[in-house]
């Protein structure tokens, strides 16, 4: 069994990857998503997989799985009813929110409806200060009639339990949780104190809130995973990828679905940090462009930076503040409508829009031929010319020129008065332009300075726009990895187990002791061990990781700090020192005569990355490197405003050292990587195409 499998689910393809341990080389698929059963493309594609690869599934060691099923469920409004338990005098929280309007001149505000609904929010007699002492004893009387009558009338499957301060004494909750076990044991229960222990409650309730929504979805999802992956013959490891970067055995992962938020998409940000060491490139960014959305992340000192909060299904574009509040560990990534089937059309103006709306792999994109008759940005790339007809995902499936030229003349070109190409080329000029635009925000938010970093990019979507939108950013080198297309996929595979506790809890740092210190992350640390029940990890293997949310006392802000050896307590007094120097990294400067105190600890174990360490090489890449040049195709050379030959390259066939000058068309099965007038591209040792982009000659 010396065989891992990866399977990322995309909005409209789902990608795998066979990492062989023995052999050392790389087996990868690539299939429609099929939206109402996901698990049927996965357990379609890892046969197809196994069979190209020359394995039985039965040899296969591990199956690491990225899904998109709880942001979808939360954006589609597709959970289960949930009831939500709270504290009385608190049933509105939900609806009062953060009383921040997002847009302060727009007298038409909208903000997400509450996961659950009014009359399901259940008032309990009790309540805690916010020192975890009990100012008013819990009382359960009357409390099983109002859940009754939720489950008989509602359907309540699922309930989230949502205490004022349970953070910091969870007594109330455990005994409801408890309760609930007893009086009705076919519920799904979510505690807050359990699911997020943070002292906002509106921010813990929302998140407890989606976790309880979308349980009894995961917990079936993932019988349904199980159950025919072990009748197609599996039986090793299953592992669902978290959005913080680590994997969660199923177990956790129906505990805590609310984690499994942004899953693939954390993948491929890990990957690209892989990849930023093997190429000693500290400072990435990351664009990963699939068939529905793009999504960018910065890589700093090899590591992708990661914050806590995150917001799901936004009503206005994306706007932050429109969506619902998530607290979750979660890699820092700027996410935007954009992908191969994202939809173009003229909006009120009379300007080109490409996405949100997307039009998935049922009917997909007007080029499929799939009953799709909107146009998207697969059908303006065919129409251009980067793509190929019949070479798309190596010849398995034929696309309609025509019917992608008809879809884009009538519903663009004619309206402005211009053929289909020239429509083709503003649907795709403007995705790189909206990709750009959200990275410049996104990198100078975080005090990043774009144009000093290089570029990877993979997705179906990422190599055919990545080298345009560097030229935008002026960004001097794009890393184009070997199996772009399918690289979350890799990544799945090149992400440790772990899971991460995050506990709020106050303490004047004057006042912190080292015993109390030691007291604290001991605490913590059998807290996440204890998730792991009876794994390697349960007990002492794997590292250790705490990070404190610190401030000056009497700020609204935090500054997180990371501690070097988090066992030793002698750690506490660097804590100023450390303090400072995180704090001067933000603002600039510190204050050595202000009071401090911790606001969080976040505690984080993790095991071994997967693999040892090896350089794969793909199955498909072990062709002749004498006939690199397939041909030349007709393609739009945006430069010269013409269309024109332009060579066509297999990838596979590609040798170290070589060179190819744009305009050019580099294809492998699953992308194509688009090299325009100016830039060049080079193959480096590791089979990497590092193009040079000609920023010189564009426009600051």
């Amino acid at each position: 069994m010396s065989c891992r499998v990866g399977i990322d689910i995309g909005g409209t393809f789902t990608d795998f990857a066979l990492f062989d341990d023995e052999r050392k080389d790389v087996t990868i698929h690539k299939a429609l998503t099929t939206p109402a059963e996901p698990e049927q493309a996965v357990l379609a594609g890892i046969t197809t997989l196994a069979q190209r690869a020359g394995v039985a599934i039965a040899d296969i060691s591990m199956v690491v799985h990225g899904t998109t099923l709880v942001t979808n469920a939360a954006i589609e409004r597709r959970g289960t009813p949930t009831a939500m338990l709270v504290t009385r005098g608190f049933r509105d929280v939900l609806d009062i929110a953060m009383e921040q309007r997002y847009d302060l001149y727009d007298m038409r505000l909208r903000f997400p409806a509450p996961l659950v609904s009014r009359h399901l929010r259940i008032e309990v007699d009790e309540r805690m200060d916010w020192e975890g002492k009990v100012r008013t004893p819990l009382s359960l009387d009357g409390l099983e009639a109002s859940v009754r009558n939720a489950v008989e009338q509602s359907g309540v499957q699922s309930v989230a339990v949502c205490l004022m301060h349970a953070y910091i004494n969870d007594a109330h909750e455990q005994r409801i949780g408890a309760w609930l076990a007893e009086k009705f044991p076919q519920l799904r229960v979510s505690l807050s104190s359990v699911v997020f222990p943070f002292a906002r409650e509106y921010q813990r309730w929302t998140t407890t809130c989606l976790n309880a929504y979308v349980q009894p979805l995961v917990d079936d999802y993932v019988n349904r995973l199980e159950n025919g992956l072990a009748q197609a013959g599996f039986k090793g490891e299953f592992f669902i990828m978290s959005s913080s970067g680590s994997t969660l055995t199923p177990e956790m992962a129906r505990r805590f679905p609310v984690r499994l938020l942004e899953s693939g998409p954390a993948a491929g940000a890990l990957m690209s940090a892989r990849h930023s060491q093997s190429l000693e490139r500290p400072q990435i960014l990351s664009f990963d462009m699939g068939g529905t959305t793009a999504k960018g992340c910065v890589v700093l000192d090899h590591t992708p930076l990661k914050r806590y909060d995150f917001e799901v299904g936004r009503v206005h574009g994306f706007k932050r503040g429109s969506g619902l509040p998530v607290k979750i560990p979660v890699i820092d990534m700027i996410e935007i409508g954009a992908g191969g089937g994202s939809i173009a059309e003229l909006d009120d103006r009379g300007v080109v829009r490409v996405g949100p709306r997307s039009a998935s792999s049922v009917p997909g994109p007007a080029c499929y031929a799939r009953g799709g008759v909107e146009p998207t940005l697969t059908d303006a790339n065919l129409v251009l010319g980067y793509l190929d007809a019949d070479s798309f995902l190596g010849g398995t499936m034929k696309l309609d020129v025509e019917a992608a030229r008809r879809a884009i003349g009538e519903r663009i070109g004619e309206p402005l008065g211009a053929d289909a190409e020239r429509g083709a080329w503003g649907i795709h000029e403007v995705i790189n332009e909206d990709v750009a635009k959200a990275f410049r925000v996104h990198a100078s938010e975080r005090g990043v300075d774009y144009r000093r970093c290089s570029m990877i990019v993979f997705g179906g979507s990422g190599p055919l726009h990545g080298a345009r939108i560097a030229r935008k950013l002026r960004v001097p080198q794009v890393v184009c990895p070997n199996g772009a297309g399918v690289m979350s996929a890799f990544g799945l595979l090149s992400s440790p187990v772990g899971f991460e506790v995050v506990q709020s809890l106050r303490i004047p740092l004057a006042q912190l002791t080292p015993a109390q210190y030691l007291e604290i992350v001991q605490g913590l640390e059998q807290r996440v061990r204890a998730e792991f029940k009876g794994g390697e990890l349960a007990q002492a293997d794997g590292r250790l990781q705490l990070k404190l949310d610190m401030r000056y006392v009497g700020q609204g802000y935090e500054v997180e700090v990371d501690l070097p050896d988090p066992r030793n307590a002698a750690v506490v007094d660097q804590l100023k020192t450390l303090f400072g120097k995180a704090y001067a990294a933000i603002f600039g400067q510190s204050f050595d005569d202000k009071e401090i105190e911790v606001v969080a600890w976040k505690a984080e174990v993790q095991g071994a990355v997967p693999g040892d360490g090896s350089t794969y090489r793909l199955r498909d890449g072990q062709r002749d490197a004498s006939a690199a040049l397939k041909g030349h195709r007709r393609a739009y050379c945006a430069e010269r405003h013409v269309f024109a030959s332009t060579p066509v390259y297999d990838r596979y066939r590609l040798r170290s050292g070589d060179t190819i000058d744009g305009p050019a068309l580099i294809e492998e099965t699953e992308s194509t990587c688009v090299i325009a007038l100016g830039d060049q591209a080079v193959v480096d040792h590791q089979g990497n195409l590092i193009i040079h982009i000609d920023i010189e000659s564009t426009p600051s």
